[in-house]
């Protein structure tokens, strides 16, 4: 336990920014929590009780849960604090969420477990733990009210923040009972609520950050506001791997407002003034030269040749074999091979990457939106030269994350600038355009698929080989399993890959990684892989003549729980049922990230080739349905975001950099735009899966399959901005 918890800064950081991204690593909950940490507490509200370490009770029952993970409009906060009041018995009206400082969870053997948000992790890898912390303060308020009136705690129950005495109806509220409750020993066997004692899971109850939001009242990072604080802008080589080669701070040093000129680090300048706009227009008035490196000359002509070439390479690592697919394809009937492609995509989120950093004697402290407060903390704490135990984080709901703010170098930037300013805020904030050209992109990627039919029209070989950039090979080598990066073949795997009778297959990678840092993009590399398979599946049941859902379900059959959900689509989407004139179905399924996923999709194209996507309906059965109303919201949102990169966003590449710099160039879709989504619930139980990514992976293909019933063209790269969608 030692090693828990004086962890190195350098092994902490590591560990903590894998575990932020999409790829669940590094570390777990300790074992044993309830037993080692009964004593584990952190400052409660004034006021208020602390009653083990997931609960604080004020004397008018408000119940503050406390939440290890970031909330940027998933819904994670209301999520995770039903768990907990499901086993807490407490009334839902008076409860609140607070953020666990990263320091304080550090500190105490990481009591508070995982503080990463990603993946669509954030309920169902908690679920246990949570409930089990509300369960633990349940029985300790019992046991209080027990002793309070002489009596066995078996004669007592909780419900609604109340404790009741079953032979004499004596009662007595939470409020009444925390203190005396906190002094308690914290239980070592906590049983749960079974299913048919649910009150709070599975309900549509609503969001604990909504009448924040509605009336301004919410601070985010961005808002940040402090006492002597100063603001800073910054511009880093527009190439990536060029560096800082000078500057010229003088042309700049009498600008009103302006307080330093600063090297950030080798390939990063800042510039610090009383308000942003000074320091930004300043920026922008700075004489800067740039060392480009061996990177400038690179295009996305290049890198798209670069990618073509590992198409048929002869080196390519195998994720999933079964038979001899080569083989079959050679003896087939027929033959089916397509080529498909999908950009660079940035994560785009509305608020950009920034981080409010103090350095003086007494430590670091920031003001940051992350996805994982481990990773912000270790982050300042290299970047300060300071002891982990000297940093102090302030965690603050994210304007939108999509994976982006799990990695660290805005925390990291901040921190340096302020090392150089000591004793006074500085609130760095990156423009625009530097969010949008120094991101870690989704990772640009092609695809060869290969099929071969039998005389029947039947699937007796696939071959789908993928070309394409790595995360892990960037930031996480060592998570190579077997030189196979296992993240590059998402919902591909025989553990997620749905059509398993498919009597011969052959998945292989070929990595192919360019200068452009890539990482976590919502849903990661499912978008891209659903889109490759999805799409071809659809092209093999029309060269087998034969319906694209009927083509499926027999490929599934080995998957009954891909096949449910599917159908559930089919059926809410009245599959069977023909549309009015000009309007088209395309249909798709994927697993990931813990649940099964479907989709029908309605669109129409005008003789003008304009496309309008009318209706889509969505299946995705997640397991247990914490709460309906919240996962369709998610469902809906994904659909803007799959969307948005079907129809308009990319990043291209051109001397080295990163062509797109704001909004007008990296296009996202429109309430015009956005179609009618239903969402159909399918919850099988037994487990507990993602919600607010893998809905994004049927978005593009349903589309795309749509389109093709509709004008006979088959679209294999994205965006659909650049195609001619009328009528073959």
């Amino acid at each position: 336990m030692d090693r828990m918890t004086k962890p190195s800064r350098r092994r902490f950081l590591t560990a903590s920014a894998v575990a932020g991204g999409g790829f669940a690593v590094a570390w777990a909950v300790p074992g044993g929590l309830l037993e080692a940490l009964a004593q584990t507490t952190m400052p409660a509200p004034a006021g208020a009780a602390e009653v083990g370490i997931w609960v604080a009770i004020h004397p008018d029952d408000t119940t503050v849960v406390r939440i290890a993970r970031s909330e940027m409009g998933q819904g994670t906060l209301t999520g995770l604090a039903q768990l907990v009041a499901e086993d807490l018995e407490c009334d839902w009206s008076k409860v609140k969420a607070e953020y666990v400082p990263p320091e304080v969870n550090l500190a105490n053997r990481r009591a508070w477990g995982d503080m990463s948000t990603g993946g669509s992790r954030g309920i169902r890898a908690s679920v246990d733990y949570v409930r089990k912390g509300g369960a633990a303060a349940r029985m300790m308020l019992v046991e209080a009210a027990a002793r309070n009136w002489g009596v066995p705690a078996a004669e007592c129950a909780a419900a609604n923040s109340v404790v009741t005495h079953g032979p004499t109806g004596r009662r007595l509220r939470y409020g009444e009972l925390a203190t005396a409750a906190a002094k308690l020993e914290v239980p070592k066997d906590v049983p749960l609520k079974p299913q048919k004692d649910w009150k709070i899971i599975g309900q549509g109850v609503k969001r604990l950050d909504t009448v924040e939001k509605l009336t301004g009242a919410q601070v985010y990072a961005i808002d940040v506001q402090l006492p002597g604080m100063l603001n800073a802008a910054i511009a880093q080589c527009p190439v990536f791997g060029g560096r800082l080669a000078g500057f010229d701070a003088d042309a700049i040093r009498d600008r009103k407002g302006v307080r330093h000129v600063l090297r950030v680090d080798d390939a990063t300048v800042a510039v610090v003034a009383d308000t942003w706009w000074q320091a930004k227009t300043a920026l922008d008035a700075l004489p800067i030269r740039w060392d480009e490196g061996p990177n400038a000359d690179v295009s996305s002509a290049s890198i798209a040749r670069f990618l073509a070439e590992g198409l048929d390479a002869r080196e390519a690592a195998v994720g999933h074999r079964i038979g001899d697919a080569p083989g079959a394809i050679a003896g087939a009937a027929r033959r089916v091979e397509a080529v498909y492609a999908t950009p660079f995509l940035n994560h785009a989120t509305l608020e950009p990457m920034n981080c409010t950093a103090k350095v003086s004697d007494e430590g670091v402290e920031i003001w940051v939106p992350t996805q994982n407060g481990d990773a912000s903390l270790a982050a300042a704490a290299e970047a300060g030269g300071v002891p982990l135990s000297k940093v102090k984080v302030h965690k603050l709901h994210l304007g939108g994350g999509f994976g982006r703010r799990g990695f660290q170098d805005y925390t990291r930037q901040a921190v340096l600038i302020a090392r150089q300013v000591p004793g006074r805020p500085v609130k760095m904030i990156w423009s625009r355009e530097e969010d949008m050209q120094h991101g870690f992109y989704r990772p640009i990627t092609q695809a060869k698929m290969t099929g071969g039919l039998d005389a029947e029209g039947n699937l007796v070989g696939l071959h789908m080989r993928i070309s394409g950039q790595s995360i892990l090979a960037s930031i996480a080598p060592s998570r190579f399993s077997g030189g196979i990066d296992r993240l590059h073949f998402q919902g591909l795997l025989a553990d997620e890959f749905g059509y398993m009778a498919i009597p011969n297959l052959l998945i292989d990678h070929a990595m192919r990684n360019t200068h452009v840092p890539v990482g976590f993009w919502r849903g990661v590399n499912h978008n891209q892989n659903a889109v490759y398979l999805e799409c071809f599946i659809d092209e093999l049941a029309h060269a087998a003549g034969k319906d694209p859902l009927e083509f499926r379900r027999k490929l599934l059959a080995k998957n009954p729980r891909h096949l449910a959900v599917l159908e559930a689509a089919a059926a809410k989407a009245e599959y069977g049922k023909p549309l009015p004139a000009g309007i088209h179905r395309g249909i798709c399924q994927n697993y990931g990230f813990g649940s099964y996923t479907a989709a029908v999709a309605e669109v129409s194209v005008s003789d003008q080739g304009k496309l309008k996507i009318r209706r889509i309906v969505a299946a995705t059965d997640c397991g247990y349905a914490l709460n309906p109303d919240q996962i369709a919201a998610q469902v809906e949102g994904s659909f803007v975001y799959g969307l948005s990169a079907l129809l308009y966003s990319e990043n291209t590449v051109e001397k080295g950099r990163i062509v797109e710099g704001n909004f007008d160039g990296y296009e996202v879709m429109r309430i015009e735009d956005m179609p009618k989504v239903e969402t159909v619930i399918v919850p099988s139980g037994g487990f507990w899966g993602g919600v607010g990514e893998p809905t994004i992976a049927v978005a593009a293909p349903a589309v795309l399959n749509a389109i093709f019933a509709a004008t006979g063209k088959r679209i294999r790269s994205l965006p659909l901005k650049h195609h001619d969608l009328r009528a073959a």
